[in-house]
């Protein structure tokens, strides 16, 4: 019993110094793995107890909420010079908004006034109440959700539906599976807080997965 529990100690040691004190690749490698398998399977799992949704962590995949260029355009327009700031931003895109009835001071008022990147993280929150402004996350007709801004709220038989569209886009997506007739059987929650650049861990990670043949959804 004694060499068995000797064994034991010396074998948890080898593995204590490999993650926390050795400097190679594999041990870089391993930390990377078992730090994903337990946000995966149960950080994010709590934080979806506490948040009330399925998806409380969702990383941007895309540059539909960006309010800078991206491929030289901004909200379908191709600016020949630009500087990033909320003014610019809006004498750009703020006519689409104006049209229905939002304007510049509304929009400044908003949450997240200033959109946000590709690789970052949104940390989500089932609300009860959702008002214009507001940044919702949706099923769409792929497997990543969508993550744009709420425009308008309108009521059928009391039944509110939602139109979003990303800071970014000339317009919102028509279609069934698009974001001009939002439900909330649709609905996955609402953005209340962003991270910076974490999202690119898991774009990085799906990138480098996809050629295997391996979807990660999440």
């Amino acid at each position: 019993m004694l060499d068995k529990l000797g064994m034991l100690k010396r074998h948890g040691k080898k593995v204590w110094n490999f993650f926390w004190k050795d400097d190679s690749p594999w041990s870089w490698i391993a930390n990377v793995i078992v730090a994903f398998l337990v946000i995966r399977f149960l950080v994010y799992p709590l934080l979806g107890v506490v948040l009330g949704t399925s998806y409380p962590i969702v990383a941007v995949v895309s540059e539909s909420m960006e309010h800078g260029l991206s491929n030289g355009l901004l909200c379908g327009q191709q600016p020949e010079e630009f500087r990033q700031s909320f003014d610019n931003y809006w004498h750009i895109c703020g006519t689409w908004y104006e049209q229905r009835n939002i304007t510049q001071d509304d929009f400044s008022t908003f949450p997240f006034r200033d959109g946000f990147d590709k690789g970052d993280v949104i940390v989500l929150w089932r609300p009860s109440r959702l008002k214009v402004g507001d940044i919702l996350i949706f099923q769409g007709g792929r497997p990543q959700p969508i993550i744009h801004r709420i425009v308008t709220i309108t009521t059928e038989d009391g039944t509110p539906y939602y139109q979003t569209k990303g800071d970014h886009n000339s317009d919102s997506i028509e279609g069934s599976l698009g974001e001009t007739k939002i439900s909330q059987q649709r609905m996955l929650g609402k953005g209340i807080l962003r991270i910076p650049y974490l999202g690119w861990i898991k774009i990085l990670f799906v990138d480098a997965a996809r050629p295997f043949g391996i979807t990660i959804e999440r």
